[in-house]
């Protein structure tokens, strides 16, 4: 069955694979931007931070010598940005090591770099015989074979991860990497699959049982952690705004972000008032839900007019108004600063 499921999906790719830029090159650090990049983000969405990365960073060697600051602020937006740390620090090993590796256990021992990541860029930089295996790949498999045991779990793993490697043909295992990728992305897609036009109809397991809607399995249900967020947009005669850096060891460590108060529960316009004195205090965002993989964040923003800065006893570094777009921030902030910023303008 390997031979005719491999031959099906090639064929499939020749007419329906999609042109991308990362596939026009065997540079495994090309390869290794747009890999990292799409691991949590869709193509469509990551595009345009590809083009930007490689634009400003088109060598390991520039990416290696830039600021974090810096890289942080072209990611802004793609969220997940302990992979753009990474990538900085895995360039530095890069650089150490005198060129990209090209073996797969030395590619895996970089920094941020797994099992997935690994295997892509041995199989699409230097065509080796690795199956690689992503969302896409587990939807593909579950529901040809009709594979009842779980993504999620190390036993799962395991079954996926040998199933693919017997699959792979090794005479064109890039290829034919690609097109199982591509086939998860465009035709056996998570919700509403093209079932009747699929290549693989007439042999895949879960539309005979009727099991396309119910695979892959999961063992684990996603528990969502509910934050309430109040920032204070801290605005001085001077017109600059109070920002801090986001502390270790949570979410958007080492970004920027206005002074926060976080509690259980939604603060009211009195509360804010109360906390910081200010010579107006109005509402910038109210109840903005912000979701994250495993969190949902409500946020609040008010407007603080302060008569000093002298006057604000909390920490932070005071920024000019023309300059706040120099900091990296994560998404939420920039939407909540975008209406803050109108609010001061003359």
């Amino acid at each position: 069955m390997a031979e005719p499921f491999a031959e099906t999906l090639l064929r499939w790719y020749e007419t329906e694979g999609r042109q991308l830029p990362w596939r026009q090159t065997r540079d495994p650090y090309a390869i290794w931007v747009s890999e990292i990049i799409l691991q949590q983000t869709r193509v469509a969405q990551g595009m345009d931070y590809y083009l930007r990365f490689m634009k400003r960073f088109p060598t390991v060697e520039l990416l290696a010598a830039a600021d974090e600051d810096e890289v942080l602020r072209l990611w802004q937006g793609l969220g997940y940005y302990s992979r753009a740390r990474n990538m900085r620090r895995a360039a530095q090993q890069i650089v150490a090591m005198g060129g990209f590796p090209r073996d797969y256990q030395q590619i895996r021992s970089l920094c941020g770099i797994g099992d997935y990541t690994a295997s892509a860029i041995a199989s699409f930089a230097f065509d080796a015989p690795l199956a690689v295996v992503d969302g896409n790949v587990y939807r593909v498999l579950s529901r040809y074979f009709a594979i009842e045991t779980p993504i999620d779990t190390t036993a799962g793993q395991r079954e996926y991860k040998t199933l693919a490697q017997k699959l792979l043909p090794l005479s064109h295992p890039a290829t034919y990497n690609q097109a199982i990728m591509d086939f998860g992305a465009l035709q056996c897609t998570p919700q509403n699959p093209v079932c009747e036009t699929c290549p693989l109809n007439t042999s895949c397991l879960a539309l005979a049982q009727r099991k396309v809607s119910q695979l892959p399995r999961k063992a684990h249900s996603t528990k969502v952690r509910h934050r309430y967020f109040t920032y204070l947009f801290l605005f001085s005669p001077r017109r600059r705004v109070l920002l801090q850096r986001r502390p270790a060891g949570d979410i958007w460590q080492g970004l920027y972000q206005l002074p926060l108060i976080e509690t259980e529960t939604a603060l009211s316009e009195d509360e804010v008032r109360r906390s910081v004195p200010a010579l107006e205090c109005r509402p910038v965002v109210s109840g903005l839900v912000h979701q994250l993989t495993h969190q949902r964040l409500h946020a609040d923003c008010y407007l603080l007019r302060v008569a000093s800065e002298d006057d604000v006893t909390i920490e932070g570094k005071w920024v000019e108004l023309s300059s706040l777009d120099h900091y990296a921030m994560p998404r939420l902030l920039t939407t909540i600063m975008e209406r803050a910023v109108t609010l001061c303008l003359p």
